[in-house]
């Protein structure tokens, strides 16, 4: 518009050309033509802030995206399971791996953002800022022509204006010099020779008046020349370059804009890919899997207990010590108590044939010590009382807080219940085999590498490969042993879990026959201090639990007396009941020896003792106490 208005007021203006007489026009028209360009000047200039204003405004926008990119990514990697952590193994379950899934889908998402900030930079930032650059320089110039044309229009309108000076001067000149020759003609006392004079002088100002009007002419001619192509082809053509270059830099903003929202809606397809891919992993979560993986964790392998018999209090004389457990009453006969410290001797009767004691430095476990003060103290107790026991029975408790824990059990994990503790056996087999796999591999290896070195020698030494062959096999032995070890483990449990119908109904017959109260059923509490179960003992152990009654009240009035010290070889964990822990190099005393189980009874201080495998301590007896 401003364009149009400045075209037409020009035209309008040249209309009739310019006379002697409106020569005060111009003046007013140059200082129009100047406020014009001053206004064109301000409005290209606004142009150019209104592209940087949108250049720094898309420049933030991208900024945000890479801000808000970086803060996904960073709190995908936040919850992301950490490694060899217990977290990890949570994500067995579905719903775990599902989150697992949303978090990485969460980082491509992020990973799309990253793309509209690198778009939006390359083609909306840079290209404008390059553009920009370039407008700048091609307003300046037009600019300068503008001005140069006004210039040279000013100079051409002062040399007419000082030729029309002239002009008049020499006219004024002339009419005085005639005026003066006129007088002195008229004048009878005035010499021929000075009118003549006066003549002559008139008629030197006359010509000089018809040369300035002449250079005048000729002066206006050449300046309404000028003028017309200042006001009809210069200029005109100036504006019309200013205004197609504001034209371009509208278009250009107009283009830069519809690019902003294509990169934005170019990201769309692949960010409803990852929410697709979050919604897909929603949909595969299954709680029937998860709950199986529930079941197999924490399945026990345990036997639920047998049927309580009928326990006829009716006929107490018939119940004699050959029966379940010993009289009632506690310490009420002296042959009651020769009986069970005798039997003292004889515990575990049937490890000595059958199992050695724990081989260190596999730390043996046992939970059903005898002296350990897991024995049931009384054997006669309300159903609901034994109940209550076998469901809440320290073994159990004491398997699942293991297995939480994680911890570090004993080696051969008879800190678990039956099934996870084939579980884990098989485990460990398996990771040995795979060592041993290794190992071989790396044997091979070198071995081929000692054929080369034979048949190169310069490439290197054959016998500099002697020694890690010999490690390697050494490695590749010890590997063997451990497996053989778990292997013998995987064996005895396997033969005991009560999967094989028949045989677990019979046996669970056994210990009804011999109305074993249900506390004794607990897996668990029929194990030998090797983690083994022995079921031909049931009988003896209750007496053993008796005695065990007798030799605690006994305790606490008078202290065993110790038999000599012991030294520690290996470290033990005492982590089941009846059992102490011991650090390896340290020196105890001994209380109790070795009575064929495996086991010899300690003392660290007054308060603290318990049993440790006879394999994991020297002992040094007393003399005097074993003469006595």
């Amino acid at each position: 518009m401003i364009l149009k208005y400045l075209l037409c007021f020009y035209l309008a203006f040249l209309v009739g050309g310019i006379s002697y007489h409106h020569h005060h026009h111009h003046k007013r028209h140059v200082c129009l033509e100047k406020d014009q360009f001053d206004n064109l000047e301000k409005h290209t200039q606004w142009g150019i802030d209104i592209l940087e204003k949108y250049i720094k405004f898309v420049k933030e926008r991208t900024e945000i995206e890479i801000s808000y990119a970086k803060q996904l990514r960073n709190l995908s990697k936040k919850y992301q399971p950490k490694k060899n952590s217990k977290e990890e193994e949570e994500y067995k379950y579905t719903s775990c791996k599902a989150f697992i899934s949303t978090l990485n889908e969460m980082n491509d998402y992020a990973g799309q953002h990253e793309v509209i900030s690198e778009n939006m930079t390359s083609q909306i930032t840079v290209e404008l800022t390059r553009y920009v650059q370039e407008l700048k320089q091609e307003r300046k110039s037009h600019f300068h022509d503008g001005r140069k044309a006004q210039q040279h229009i000013e100079t051409c309108w002062k040399q007419l204006e000082s030729s029309k000076r002239r002009f008049e001067r020499d006219c004024k000149e002339a009419d005085r010099a005639q005026q003066y020759f006129e007088k002195m003609d008229a004048d009878i006392n005035v010499t021929k020779a000075d009118v003549e004079k006066a003549r002559q002088q008139a008629q030197l100002r006359h010509q000089m008046a018809e040369e300035s009007k002449a250079d005048y002419s000729s002066t206006l001619q050449k300046f309404n020349h000028e003028q017309h192509e200042h006001y009809y082809t210069h200029i005109p053509s100036i504006f019309q370059k200013i205004q197609e270059m504001e034209e371009r830099r509208i278009v250009r903003i107009g283009e830069s804009m519809k690019t902003y929202a294509e990169v934005d809606r170019h990201v769309i397809p692949i960010i409803g890919k990852c929410l697709d891919g979050i919604a897909k992993a929603a949909e595969s979560i299954d709680q029937k899997n998860d709950s199986q993986l529930v079941i197999e964790a924490y399945k026990s392998g345990f036997e639920p207990p047998g049927d309580i018999e009928f326990e006829d209090y009716a006929q107490p004389m018939k119940r004699t010590i050959s029966e379940t457990s010993l009289s009632n009453s506690r310490g009420d006969s002296k042959t009651e108590l020769k009986f069970a410290s005798k039997s003292k001797g004889k515990l575990w009767p049937f490890i000595k044939k059958n199992k050695p004691p724990p081989p260190p430095p596999a730390s043996a476990s046992p939970s059903a010590v005898p002296n350990g003060p897991q024995s049931p103290k009384q054997q006669k107790e309300p159903l609901s009382h034994r109940f209550n026991e076998f469901m809440t029975s320290k073994p159990k408790i004491h398997c699942f807080r293991s297995l939480k824990r994680g911890g570090a059990g004993p080696e051969d994990f008879s800190n678990l219940p039956p099934e996870q503790r084939r579980k884990k056996l098989q485990q460990k087999v398996d990771e040995l085999n795979k060592e041993i796999q290794k190992e071989m591999d790396q044997r091979d290896a070198i071995t081929k590498m000692k054929d080369v070195y034979i048949k190169n020698p310069q490439m290197g030494d054959p016998g500099s490969l002697d020694h890690k062959l010999i490690e390697v096999g050494q490695n590749i032995e010890k590997l063997r042993l451990e497996v053989q070890k778990f292997e013998t483990w995987l064996t005895e449990v396997e033969g005991r879990l009560p999967v094989r119908g028949e045989q677990a109904r019979r046996q669970s017959g056994m210990y009804e026959a011999q109305n074993t109260p249900s506390v004794n059923n607990c897996a668990q509490d029929r194990e030998s201090p090797d983690g083994s179960y022995t079921e031909e003992q049931s009988q003896e152990n209750e007496l053993k639990m008796m005695a065990t009654d007798f030799d605690d009240e006994f305790d606490d009035e008078e202290p065993l007396p110790t038999i000599g010290t012991c030294k520690a070889l290996y470290t033990f964990e005492g982590q089941n009941e009846g059992t102490i822990s011991i650090a390896e190099g340290e020196i105890l005393y001994v209380i109790e020896e070795d009575k064929g189980d495996g086991w010899t009874r300690i003392r660290r201080n007054e308060d603290e003792e318990g049993y440790v495998p006879t394999s994991y301590v020297e002992v040094y007896l007393d003399k005097n106490a074993k003469d006595s």
